[in-house]
């Protein structure tokens, strides 16, 4: 835990608690939030090959979880370390142009 705590620049256990919370809740939130989003769209297992639904599903559900992890965060007063976490790992992907000022 100490390692985390220091390569996520943490100084109390409160923190990480509450970060691993977060993580815990907005993946539920994104599928929650996924289900009625697929079902607007058609997409349905009944309707299409399972093959096809779940893939498609899931990347419904990446941006969903992206998006709301920052709100996640701010609601257990992490958003400053979600913030961080998003520019980065968007970064990562070749996006961190989403976060560049002119």
């Amino acid at each position: 835990m100490e390692k985390l705590k220091q390569r996520w620049g943490i100084d109390n256990n409160w923190s990480l608690v509450a970060i691993f919370i977060v993580f815990a809740i907005n993946g539920s939130f994104a599928a929650w939030i996924a289900k009625p989003i697929t079902s607007l769209l058609g997409l349905s297992p009944d309707t299409m090959s399972p093959w096809i639904y779940y893939p498609l599903r899931i990347l419904l559900i990446f941006p969903i979880y992206q998006s709301t992890l920052p709100l996640v965060g701010w609601l257990f007063g992490q958003f400053k370390f979600f913030w961080a976490f998003e520019k980065k790992f968007l970064s990562r992907l070749g996006l961190g142009f989403l976060f560049k000022r002119n």
